[in-house]
């Protein structure tokens, strides 16, 4: 009932937000200002000096439902995505992100008919029937249909809706949300998210989130899954297939859902393994980070064939052909819920703030649970990394999945903790995700930070770890 009365929330704002838009475009005398609104476009990029053209203004994304059925014979969809928004400036018109071969059958703002336009790869321009207010909530609703194509970037490998055997499975870091779902693909404009999605009975949809009832009809089921903490697209993501599925407590008595595909090769009782680490790490590192935060945990192993894990919000995705996870790669996925999820850059040559993190993350399970030094760990990686050019704050575009922001980033942790002792350092692990929770953060933020709670300046280290190539001394 919980799912339910939730999703049913979910609805109601989105109904009330599509009266009050139809109301205001039936009466506009009644609503007119003062001096008339100045009308223009919001802007077909977000600013991230990485991708350019992903994410867009003029506006700020509440909440996506995305409504979708899949067909296995075929790998198409049939999709409905509503998206409930406020306007930041006086808009005209406004842009999403939607790529692929997917054909739109319908499309409307505040519950008319709205022009729309194809442009480029991925720009999706939006002209509603009346200009939008700034402040004023909206409602765009697009119909589509299409068998979705994952991206395969030369630099950042596979992302986007993937193919498998026995379904597919969307992984969307970081281009890849769009392949499937109209979105304002960027990193600082979060969303709740509702996913209600229908396969053929005997398949299991697992996503984001809490699930709500499932049910079936003619031969058909559909699953409800929402999350309702701020995600941002990159880490949405929806698994189709035949899994095996374990529920059981994390820490606190948080819910904790895994699973494992069907074509994985499994020894007995790994469900229950799988399970039953993941909840030990999510306690451990609530000891050190703070408060878990998101209404539940687990994971997914999926054969995937994309060759990476991926922390997608409450539920990391693994990509494995055998059903043996090591506990610093749950370390890592589950250690980027709060770095990286719940705190997520604001432009991708941050990254580094969740990828080394993470990275910092194996190496204190590996010294918690196999006696393995953090120290030990750094010296290590301090005289085998060969190549010291490049910043760690800023690595490139194609290079934000680079050693460069893993291993140096965790080196720059574990060089901070030398120079500001355990107590502050520890300090910093579990204030600074709580002083920023579901929000967005830079790398200059976190410098302010680390100095405000040591009283000291930091300038020229973080100059020397962060931003200047060459091998630091110690």
């Amino acid at each position: 009932m919980r799912g339910v009365n939730r999703n049913r929330g979910h609805l109601l704002i989105i109904s009330c937000a599509l009266s009050a838009g139809l109301l205001a475009a039936a009466s506009p005398a009644a609503a007119a200002p003062a001096q008339a609104p100045r009308y223009s476009p919001g802007a077909p990029g977000a600013g991230d000096p990485y991708f350019p053209d992903m994410g867009n203004g003029g506006y700020d994304v509440g909440h996506y439902d995305i409504r979708l059925a899949f067909s296995p014979e075929t790998g198409a969809i049939n999709a409905t995505t509503t998206i409930l928004a406020t306007a930041t400036q006086d808009l005209s018109r406004f842009d999403l992100d939607f790529q692929g071969p997917l054909t739109i059958s319908g499309l409307s703002v505040n519950g008319r008919d709205a022009a729309f336009t194809r442009s480029g790869a991925q720009e999706l321009v939006i002209t509603p029937p009346h200009g939008l207010r700034k402040g004023s909530a909206f409602v765009v609703s697009v119909t589509y249909a299409g068998v979705p194509q994952k991206i395969d970037d030369p630099a950042l490998g596979l992302s986007g809706w993937v193919a498998t055997k026995d379904g597919a499975v969307a992984l969307n870091q970081p281009i890849g949300a769009a392949t499937y779902y109209p979105v304002n693909d960027t990193t600082d404009d979060k969303a709740t998210y509702t996913q209600t999605i229908t396969v053929p009975a005997g398949l299991t949809v697992l996503a984001n989130g809490e699930p709500g009832p499932t049910t079936t009809h003619d031969h058909q089921a559909t699953f409800r899954w929402h999350m309702d903490r701020p995600m941002s697209s990159e880490l949405s993501m929806l698994a189709i297939g035949d899994y095996d599925v374990t529920r059981g407590p994390a820490a606190g008595g948080l819910a904790n859902i895994t699973a494992i595909g069907q074509s994985i090769d499994t020894k007995p009782g790994q469900g229950k393994v799988f399970n039953q680490t993941t909840a030990q790490v999510v306690q451990w590192e609530s000891s050190m980070y703070g408060q878990y935060p998101f209404d539940s945990t687990g994971g997914i192993l999926a054969d995937a064939g994309v060759g990476y894990a991926l922390e997608t919000q409450g539920r990391p995705v693994y990509d494995q052909s055998t059903s043996e996870v090591d506990g610093d790669l749950l370390a890592h996925e589950l250690g980027h819920q709060w770095f990286g999820d719940s705190l997520t850059p604001v432009h991708w040559s941050d990254i580094w703030l969740n990828e080394g993190f993470a990275t910092y993350s194996e190496w204190l399970y590996q010294e918690k649970f196999n006696n393995v030094p953090v120290q030990q760990t750094f010296a290590k990686a301090y005289a085998d990394e060969k190549d010291w050019s490049g910043a760690v704050a800023d690595p490139g575009r194609d290079h934000i999945f680079d050693d460069l922001v893993y291993n140096r980033g965790a080196m720059t942790l574990q060089a901070l903790r030398l120079k500001i002792g355990d107590r502050d350092f520890f300090r910093v692990l579990t204030q600074w995700p709580t002083a920023h929770r579901y929000g967005n953060v830079s790398t200059r933020q976190f410098i302010q930070f680390v100095e405000r709670l040591t009283d000291r300046d930091l300038g020229s280290f973080f100059d020397t770890w962060l931003y200047q190539p060459g091998k630091p001394t110690l």
